[in-house]
């Protein structure tokens, strides 16, 4: 476990940047986290009152310090640390001025509204690209800026859906439990982040060259497709439609889960060195048959080898199996709950999971959750290491901090601007 103050950190790599955060859920707040944890200052605005959706996708509750639930869901906290929550309602004239003046000194802006929504508030590219020629403008959406599907809201799951993502996942109709399953988590959602932060990061290093700016125009389905990878690549080619075939590979053998005398347990055997090794160790002299000998021929003898090793597999304990190819460069592992995968002791080693508190001196009556658990960026660089500067804010929380450091507005300004409800 690792404890950070977010009042000393180091230089982040992205420091100079400043990000008007306008995206909510899942895609957009993974990318601009993944900028904020590189050191960008990210400026989240959210909606008086309300907040980003994920605010209340519970349960889970963030807990009071008695233990009792809050009304704050621990989903926000995955993908807003790092930021700085400040209140703005865009549907108001005064609102969408305050937004256009952090857009001036802003270096990035990303959005997820509805292709074209946020034009009638003046706050799409073409209207703020005037005030800031150098503005990197993000819009995620579902299906991008053009196409038949372009006005259509998009969702992960049901761009898991369109993509034949869910067609390649699950197991086999057949099967016990056989039918198109989604991933255990919003993993189109989570490539488009990843990608969308690629892609503002070239074109930061364009605006080097040109100094401007430009539009990005990041699609959950454009990201889907291409994250079908070899699969994607066997139909486009060869003309195959994948098929599901559960936690095993459709090009490589063994590679899949296997029962243990206590469970059960990976092997990812990829390559026909770590099969005769795998062999050796197991005491079975099944390298040297021309059926199994090399990968080709075990993916298709299959269904004769896959049963023979479960027999093998099942007269030791997982425990067992690892400590037993653990020398033999044979990748084995345990299938772990998450409750298990951070009691490992390599991941307690690489301090994944961190704490923080919102605020300093948090008084004992405090109405939302103060200290976060998160876990660590995956980001690490040698010279210019991520740091935790912000815990995932409560809602609004540096509202009057922004206004009054960036825009210049008094408190008394501020507390007009709230009266009319703006913020």
């Amino acid at each position: 476990m690792a404890t950070q103050s977010s009042n000393t950190h180091p230089q982040g790599a992205l420091s100079h940047i400043r990000v008007l955060d306008l995206s909510r859920v899942l895609a957009g707040p993974w990318c601009t986290q993944n900028l904020a944890d590189l050191g960008a200052d990210v400026i989240k605005i959210e909606k008086p009152g309300e907040g980003d959706d994920t605010r209340h996708w519970g349960p889970p509750f963030f807990k009071d310090p008695d233990g009792n639930d809050t009304a704050e869901a621990c989903y926000f906290a995955s993908c807003n640390r790092n930021k700085r929550s400040v209140t703005v309602d865009m549907a108001t004239i005064e609102g969408q001025t305050l937004i256009r003046e952090l857009t001036r000194t802003s270096d990035v802006l990303v959005e997820n509204f509805k292709t074209g929504g946020l034009q009638r508030y003046g706050l799409d590219y073409e209207s703020l690209k005037e005030l800031n020629p150098r503005l990197i403008y993000c819009s995620v959406t579902g299906f991008g800026q053009t196409g038949p599907y372009a006005p259509r809201a998009g969702y992960d799951l049901l761009v898991q859906a369109m993509s034949g993502l869910m067609s390649i996942t699950g197991r086999a109709d057949g099967e016990p439990g056989g039918g198109p399953m989604r991933v255990g988590v919003a993993v189109i959602d989570l490539f488009t982040g990843m990608y969308a932060t690629t892609a503002i990061l070239g074109a930061i290093e364009a605006r080097h060259r040109t100094g401007r700016g430009q539009h990005i125009d990041m699609a959950l389905l454009d990201v889907a497709m291409a994250v079908l990878a070899n699969q994607g690549a066997g139909f486009l080619n060869a003309g195959n439609i994948p098929q599901r075939l559960g936690n095993t590979h459709p090009s490589v053998v063994p590679y899949q889960d296997f029962p243990t005398a206590d469970g059960n347990m990976l092997l990812a055997i990829g390559n026909d060195g770590q099969f005769a090794r795998f062999c050796e160790a197991a005491g079975i002299d099944w390298g040297g048959d021309d059926k199994f000998r090399t990968n080709s021929a075990r993916v298709k003898h299959r269904e004769e080898l896959i049963p023979r090793m479960c027999d093998i597999t099942r007269q030791r304990a997982t425990a067992e199996w690892v400590a037993l190819l653990e020398d033999k460069a044979v990748p084995c592992g345990p299938i772990n709950n998450i409750a298990e995968a951070y009691a490992d002791p390599h991941v307690q080693s690489r301090s994944i999971r961190v704490e923080q508190d919102r605020f300093t001196d948090a008084p004992d009556d405090l109405a939302c959750a103060n200290r976060i658990v998160t876990a660590a960026s995956p980001l690490r660089l040698s010279d210019t290491p991520t740091a935790l500067r912000h815990a995932p804010p409560s809602l609004g929380q540096h509202t009057e901090e922004v206004l009054q450091a960036e825009l210049g507005l008094t408190l008394a300004q501020i507390d007009g601007l709230r009266r009319r409800n703006v913020l």
